[in-house]
């Protein structure tokens, strides 16, 4: 049985010490091999892939699926070396647009709340984000064995990322203070609900359930809400070389989502219910768009879209949200009305 606390913690120690093209070929070829088995969460990709790429055959979905694979792994290459990256490469990794949509929070210490889905390297934009706009907060799902999720937090930290665990008690208020005080950014990787409280919106043509977290954030504490998208692309020439790798990153900052009028004359929690729905749907429609064009750095290797999830067990969540349980998931992706 393999420890893979301890081997992450491994990878994390040596693999800076590993000559750059030996590390990429390396989990090239994990990718290639895990792809070539199609295991259970290959296949997920490739559902997943099917739902935001209905115009794509069987055949370009497979080739689809490798180029996601490769993508995913990746981002755990880039991971395992980040803390050897000098200040000078994570730089020259990273470019930006819609830095107009950030630029309070850089010049005003302001704060801002970022809806962002499973998308290229969060990380590697963590660690980018704060010593160029503003220290980062965010949360993290809480990884079993234990080990290995305080591996994930202790990386993080070290690249100047503030986390807190989800479950944690009194997590949300530690949100709502931390933009309160101004001056952070607080990135939600939103685009699947881990918990009882999520929202069910239109991805791509299709119901899923995401988190309510980012929405819910950012009018608790008065800041925008930004769809934030992070995608892969090659680098070439002096970019390249001072960043001592072919791959960086995108990070797109849209613009924010404006926050619904809704009847004053509606009771409160109906009114912010309704209010985090519509700007749920707003940043989804943003990450949609981003799914489209760049399928491949979506590492969604888990199920997100209603119609795939178990019945019962969905029914179940719903209870547990407030929702009426009635409909299956089949019916809401038909738009039954309860």
């Amino acid at each position: 049985m393999v420890d893979v606390a301890r081997a992450y913690t491994f990878a994390w120690r040596h693999a800076p010490r590993v000559p750059e093209p030996v590390l990429r070929a390396a989990f090239t070829l994990v990718a290639d091999v895990a792809w070539l088995r199609r295991g259970a969460g290959v296949r997920r990709l490739e559902a997943n892939y099917a739902r935001v790429r209905p115009e794509l055959d069987a055949r370009a979905l497979r080739r689809l699926a490798r180029a996601g694979m490769r993508s995913y792994m990746r981002y755990f290459r880039e991971a395992f070396t980040l803390q050897g990256a000098t200040p000078e490469q994570i730089a020259a990794r990273v470019r930006v647009q819609g830095a107009q949509n950030v630029r309070a929070v850089a010049e005003d210490g302001a704060a801002a709340s970022l809806a962002l889905g499973h998308l290229g390297n969060w990380d590697l934009a963590g660690a980018w984000a704060t010593p160029h706009l503003a220290p980062v907060l965010t949360v993290a799902e809480k990884l079993q064995p234990e080990a290995l999720y305080e591996e994930f937090v202790g990386f993080r930290r070290s690249i100047g990322i503030e986390v807190l665990g989800l479950g944690d008690a009194d997590v949300f208020r530690r949100l709502v203070r931390g933009v309160a005080a101004g001056g952070r950014l607080v990135p939600l990787l939103a685009d699947r609900d881990l918990t009882a409280t999520g929202v069910e919106v239109d991805l791509a043509g299709h119901r899923a359930r995401v988190a309510a977290g980012p929405a819910t954030l950012a009018l608790a504490g008065g800041v925008d809400l930004l769809p934030t998208s992070i995608t892969y692309e090659r680098l070439h020439g002096a970019r390249r070389r001072a960043a001592g790798t072919p791959w960086g990153i995108v990070i797109t900052f849209h613009p924010p989502v404006p926050v619904p009028d809704v009847d004053p004359s509606l009771p409160g929690h109906v009114r912010r219910r309704t209010q985090v729905a519509a700007m749920t749907q707003g940043w989804v429609d943003t990450l949609a768009r981003t799914l489209r064009e760049s399928t491949q750095d979506w590492h969604m290797l888990q199920r997100v879209f209603v119609d795939d999830l178990d019945p019962a067990r969905y029914a179940r969540t719903r209870a547990a949200s407030g929702e009426p349980a009635s409909a299956t998931p089949s019916q809401h992706a038909a738009g039954v009305q309860e």
